[in-house]
């Protein structure tokens, strides 16, 4: 019965206050070992792979239908490598592989581990804003992020980003549409479909950043690839869906 929950039995919705998201691109080579058999790579340019760094703050968290005053309000660090899977019938999904769930309330770490295989844990987020400035903390989960809120300047790729302009790297500006978890002992793919509305990720220019859990990987070559911000995002994730693998 406690799996059955932990596969996402209902649809959920939610609304996103602010999201921002800081994608690092490593060589392929770096990531591929941290998949499950069943997913692949989303290579760019035959090189590199991207991880993802989102900061949301969500409000009215619920099943979908349900009434909003019933819905919970926090705010979740997540760490998802951009991976491809190709279903049973052939179609090829661009989606997400979780690494890693923070979220700032003990309620959400206790019903998210119920309801999905994410593996959240608690820890303590501060957000300041210094006139133009907006920066995001956590000292327990050793984070910090500066970022330009200033919208009349003209806003750069960050140095070193493979992206040659923003319209590629928007196409790695999570969420993306599928987020995958594999059972290695059934073989069994569980498939979650977000649908987003008014979706227009902003180039965000990011003044400095620390984050203790990429560092942990130890991955070699990693640089910032992109950061996108998005605001007021009704969103709404459908009921997981399983299916064999091979």
């Amino acid at each position: 019965m406690l799996l059955f929950l932990k596969n996402h039995p209902f649809a959920v919705e939610a609304f996103f206050e602010s999201s921002l998201v800081l994608t690092f691109a490593v060589p392929k080579e770096e990531l591929q070992s941290m998949l499950p058999e069943c997913l692949e790579l989303d290579i760019y340019n035959d090189t590199y792979a991207f991880i993802a760094a989102a900061m949301v703050q969500t409000k009215n968290l619920r099943p979908k239908g349900f009434p909003e005053f019933m819905g919970n309000n926090f705010f979740l660090i997540g760490f998802r490598i951009f991976v491809r899977y190709t279903t049973k019938d052939g179609k090829r999904l661009r989606g997400l592989f979780i690494l890693k769930s923070e979220t700032n309330k003990k309620k959400m770490e206790f019903m998210g581990n119920i309801f999905t295989h994410y593996n959240y844990t608690t820890t303590d987020i501060k957000q300041k804003v210094h006139g133009s400035t907006k920066e995001i903390s956590s000292i327990k989960s050793d984070l910090k992020i500066s970022m330009d809120t200033c919208e009349n300047n003209e806003i750069l790729l960050p140095k070193n980003s493979p992206f040659k302009n923003w319209k590629e790297a928007r196409r790695f500006a999570g969420p993306l549409p599928y987020t995958f978890t594999y059972n290695e002992k059934t073989k069994e793919v569980l498939i979650i479909e977000g649908v987003r509305q008014n979706w227009k990720p902003k180039p965000t220019k990011i003044i400095n950043y620390h984050i203790s859990f990429i560092e942990s990987l130890k991955l070699k070559n990693t640089v910032l690839a992109n950061a996108f911000t998005i605001e007021n995002i009704p969103y709404y994730w459908k009921k997981g869906r399983k299916e064999l693998w091979k």
